[in-house]
């Protein structure tokens, strides 16, 4: 496990590598964003993207997706995956923003996470893009990453990754971290392929090392 002072070094190669590091999801509001985040689950920003120019053109407010037939909602996003569920849930928690918020998004994550479809890192991603409240969302990246430069344990659950993460990172880096490494999981430490011969944070991580001497050894 890294130490304080690693984990500083961490942090600090990371804004060097990504220092402009943001949302990539498009939109112009929190409503667009929270339908964004929804559609994003098991599916790429880069899919959503091409998705969701026509979908927030055509449906700007919650009250436009209620009043769709469920069927041509699911014909609007079909090229994303789980697409049938996602519709029934975009329906449900555009209702929900009517009846209990005047169909505005919430601000809090406990009120976020009360919406159809939105889990904690749903909710951690809308309340820390759209309305500047410190939060760090767990997705693939941000767990991989964490794991493989030894910040939290392999064990780790997504949840105690989070957890783990907001203790050793300074509150007011929370987002911007986030964020980082997402890039930097999506850019560059890649699942399958990882860019380890020109990691700057190689000398602080035993899977990179791991994975340099195997590439040695054949």
């Amino acid at each position: 496990m890294l130490n304080k002072t690693q984990i500083r070094y961490c942090l600090d190669r990371l804004e060097e590598m990504f220092p402009e590091a943001d949302c990539e999801l498009n939109h112009s509001n929190p409503f667009e964003l929270l339908v964004a985040v929804v559609l994003s689950a098991q599916a790429t920003d880069a899919l959503v993207n091409k998705v969701t120019p026509q979908l927030f053109e055509k449906y700007k407010t919650p009250e436009d997706y209620v009043n769709v037939p469920l069927e041509e909602l699911q014909q609007d996003i079909r090229r994303i995956g789980l697409f049938r569920n996602k519709a029934k849930n975009i329906q449900k928690l555009s209702q929900t923003l009517i009846e209990k918020h005047d169909g505005n998004v919430p601000s809090t994550k406990k009120e976020l996470e009360n919406l159809a479809g939105v889990g904690r890192k749903t909710a951690n991603v809308v309340a820390s893009v759209a309305f500047g409240e410190p939060a760090i969302a767990v997705d693939t990246h941000v767990e991989r990453v964490s794991k493989r430069l030894g910040i939290c344990r392999w064990k780790d659950s997504v949840l105690e990754v989070e957890k783990t993460l907001m203790r050793k990172v300074p509150v007011e880096e929370w987002s911007v971290t986030h964020h980082r490494m997402i890039f930097f999981g999506r850019y560059h430490c890649k699942a399958q392929r990882p860019n380890c011969e020109e990691c700057p944070l190689l000398s602080l991580c035993r899977e990179g090392q791991k994975r340099m001497k195997k590439k040695e050894l054949k």
